[in-house]
């Protein structure tokens, strides 16, 4: 497994399998949508009802669909995975081509636009990611979305921790690593930026795993150690953002 291996490399090594990345694929989109005004479900039922199947004939894979748990700008994240970016160009040519998609994009319009704002953002998996499993629980979890920005020349040093320290000290306290995140080069956050997803049994859950992993011993060392062995710090000032997020119904990864 990735994650294994990884135990074993040096760090000038894991530095260069993470920060250059497999970015011939998989690759996968994170998208963001911001809806307009009161149009939040009906871009759901647009997605539920279209969007989705569509993406799937077209050969893009539906990995997970969001919204946060505390949502005031009506947004929606979701996931896709492509075997390459050039499959993703053909994927979404035919995609915006299909004259189902037009037509539902269409009738989904006709009392106004659903959608403000898109963001995406293209993403590789790191050397020591678990391998994603894109499965339905039997009752929805609840996801973090975490974003770790670095100082300068710092990533390797996070990332070589996250392989050989922080993953562990997760599990042990009962949050399940989902998946491990570099942005590709030809974003401006490449080479800085770790996106991470954790999920959790429940709210409870995630408060009790956080409350625990920070105050183990284990972690505090692995702390002490990375920051020793960089020099410093190795995030930015507020370099830590974190979303709570609540899968939809029509979400593979649940």
């Amino acid at each position: 497994m990735k994650f294994f291996r990884s135990l074993l490399l040096p760090l000038a090594l894991l530095s260069a399998l993470t920060l250059v990345g497999a970015e011939d694929g998989p690759v996968f989109e994170m998208r963001t949508y911001y809806a307009n005004e009161g149009k939040l479900d009906d871009l759901l039922t647009r997605f539920r009802d279209h969007t989705v199947a569509l993406f799937e004939k077209y050969g893009m894979e539906n990995v997970g669909y969001f919204v946060p748990a505390e949502n005031p700008n009506n947004v929606l994240v979701y996931f896709l995975s492509y075997p390459s970016r050039d499959s993703r160009k053909a994927s979404w040519k035919g995609f915006v081509s299909d004259p189902d998609w037009k037509e539902a994009f269409a009738a989904s319009k006709v009392n106004g636009k659903l959608v403000a704002k898109v963001e995406s953002k293209f993403l590789t998996l790191t050397d020591y990611s678990p391998k994603l499993r894109i499965k339905k629980s039997k009752k929805p979890r609840m996801f973090e979305l975490r974003t770790y920005t670095t100082a300068e020349g710092m990533l390797p040093h996070l990332d070589y921790r996250f392989a050989n320290d922080t993953i562990g000290i997760f599990d042990k306290h009962g949050m399940t690593n989902v998946a491990y995140w570099h942005p590709m080069s030809d974003h401006d956050e490449h080479g800085k930026t770790l996106i991470y997803l954790l999920a959790y049994k429940d709210a409870a859950v995630h408060e009790k795993a956080w409350a625990g992993f920070r105050a183990d011993p284990e972690w505090k060392k692995a702390a002490a150690r990375s920051k020793e062995r960089a020099g410093g710090g190795l995030l930015v000032k507020n370099g830590v953002q974190s979303q709570m997020l609540k899968s939809v119904d029509f979400s593979p990864m649940r």
